[in-house]
């Protein structure tokens, strides 16, 4: 079983999205038996002890626009534990890449990559925090997640 974390700063928008974009994608395929997705953030600012916020609203709203449930998900953080534990750590920008390489220290088995990457894009996904603009950003994580699944099974999925 493949094991994919997605990270951003606060995971309350993007890496839930992605989380739950990627597990809609693999339900269509019937690959849920190989592939265990989660998400989590580099930040601890929507964590408060054990209790982390629910996916900010309008990231819901935009996920259910596309018939994606994310009910029941909260924040978390990653740890440097889950180096070992995954083999996908997946971001969202460059400044998600900068934080958890200061969590992780190093990446000696080339287990973290920006989302965007797998799309042949160099960029980073939308950050919809400051834009507000959610819909850009679910087609960017739509845009990675189908193009990760698609290099992890040999291009033979469907969206």
């Amino acid at each position: 079983m493949t094991k994919i974390m997605f990270i951003c700063h606060g995971n309350i928008c993007r890496s839930p999205m992605a989380e739950f974009v990627f597990k809609n994608l693999i339900k269509k395929n019937c690959l849920q038996d190989k592939y265990f997705v989660q998400s989590s953030a580099t930040s601890t600012e929507e964590i408060w002890g054990d209790i982390g916020n629910p996916v900010y609203p309008p990231a819901r709203e935009e996920l259910k626009k596309h018939g994606i449930n994310c009910s029941g998900k909260t924040a978390v953080q990653v740890t440097r534990a889950d180096y070992e534990k995954y083999d996908l750590l997946i971001v969202m920008d460059s400044n998600n890449l900068r934080n958890l390489m200061r969590i992780i220290h190093c990446d000696p088995d080339g287990k973290v990559h920006k989302l965007l990457e797998f799309a042949g894009r160099n960029d980073d996904v939308s950050d919809p925090w400051y834009s507000r603009d959610f819909t850009t950003c679910y087609n960017d994580i739509f845009e990675g997640c189908q193009a990760l699944l698609n290099k992890l099974e040999g291009g033979n999925t469907n969206a």
